[in-house]
């Protein structure tokens, strides 16, 4: 017999998910303007470490970035701040992904350089609160997720631009139990939030020099909610006719990337939020394991940077800490650097992580005392973005 009773509980909880969404609807019709990060004196930096081994790459990633700041520290151009209190234990004990105290900081802050968080899951333990990615990136409106990938020797040079506050995730913590038997999720996908993600993804490829944008999803089964990021594509293409672009279905993605004929053919990727997570990741490992990507989610006002990793509590359990590779955090530094204005010295992090931990490895992470630690790959890695020769060394083993 059918649960009336649970259909119309059901529904009231549906109607209140409805009601919050079309508000963000009406939110997002009014544009910000752009950060003028050329006009700003200083800029403020944020330092959140999170949690696990989220503290220990992130103060390796701090030190790096005072390294190459030090002149623009001294001019007071650039002010470094450390933001304590985004820890699950003390988001737990205040029942907030983000709280109220700690994001009143970060808002103070231009940009944020941010460690691994604990998303609490069923069975864990920890209560049922939002992830505080997931959280930040709603409370900042970081609309852009954008996670590069380079493999100079094999020609891949992709990035990858994913939708970061819709989709499954937008109301990941909302889903509702309508009977013990049934459990529902909701998907939430925007014209204007598809829209401003694939016009970031064209834009770059334009200002890049790019030919090609390929745009993900699974609309031929997911209809509706993916049609319409399929749709806005078509309209937003018509704006860069000098930009070719193509569609692919999110299963025959993933197997793509790891065609060793094929994958140097992609260039720039852009995708709805969920799907984009899983191919990101995907590409991460290929380039050297997620350890070593990072990614930057923008947001016309604010911007954070992070590793796409996850805290490693076993790594802490068993006093590795240390041994944790910080390469995630000091690739999420450098696009933070070139981000704020200063895409040379982003460039030149790039390059010496490049050489440090692709070509080179004269120090190898392990993740263990086999290894070496996080401080002594830091230290090889100022030594050599400091190096007259990077340029060539790079371009050595690069072969570009």
């Amino acid at each position: 017999m059918v649960n009336k009773q649970a259909i119309e509980a059901a529904k009231e909880h549906f109607g209140k998910v409805l009601e919050e969404q079309l508000e963000r609807v009406e939110r997002l019709k009014s544009e910000e303007d752009w950060t003028d990060f050329g006009s700003i004196s200083p800029i403020i930096i944020g330092i959140l470490g999170g949690d696990g081994i989220g503290p220990t790459i992130t103060a390796e990633a701090h030190h790096v970035l005072e390294y190459l700041l030090r002149e623009q520290v001294d001019s007071g151009k650039v002010e470094f701040r450390t933001i304590d209190g985004l820890t699950i234990e003390n988001r737990a004990a205040q029942l907030k992904a983000i709280p109220d105290d700690v994001l009143e900081e970060i808002k103070k802050c231009h940009v944020t350089l941010k460690g691994p968080t604990h998303t609490p899951e069923r069975g864990d333990g920890w209560p049922n609160i939002e992830s505080a990615n997931v959280a930040m990136r709603k409370a900042l409106d970081l609309f852009a997720n954008v996670r590069p990938v380079r493999i100079p020797k094999e020609k891949i040079d992709w990035i990858i631009f994913r939708e970061n506050t819709e989709d499954m995730y937008a109301v990941g913590n909302q889903g509702i139990n309508v009977t013990e038997d049934l459990a529902m999720d909701f998907r939430v996908i925007t014209s204007q939030g598809s829209r401003r993600i694939l016009e970031l993804a064209f834009d770059h490829a334009k200002r890049n020099g790019k030919t090609k944008v390929t745009v993900v999803t699974k609309a031929n089964v997911v209809k509706t909610t993916d049609g319409k990021f399929l749709d806005m594509a078509r309209e937003v293409s018509a704006n860069y006719p000098d930009i070719t672009w193509d569609s692919w279905y999110i299963d025959i993605m993933t197997a793509k990337l790891l065609d060793v004929e094929r994958r140097h053919e992609f260039q720039v990727m852009a995708l709805p939020n969920l799907y984009g997570d899983i191919l990101s990741d995907e590409a991460g490992q290929i380039q050297g394991g997620v350890g070593t990507a990072g990614s930057a989610n923008i947001g016309k006002v604010y911007s954070m940077f992070e590793a796409i990793h996850g805290t490693a509590p076993r790594m802490v359990k068993e006093n590795r800490a240390q041994y944790a590779d910080p390469s995630s955090v000091m690739r999420a530094g450098a696009m933070l650097l070139s981000h704020i204005g200063f895409e040379e010295l982003g460039a030149k992090l790039h390059k010496a992580l490049d050489v440090c931990g692709q070509y080179e490895r004269t120090l190898v992470m392990t993740g263990r005392s086999t290894g070496a630690t996080g401080t002594e790959f830091g230290e090889y890695v100022m030594a050599t973005v400091q190096e007259p020769d990077l340029e060539s060394r790079w371009a050595k083993y690069s072969g570009a």
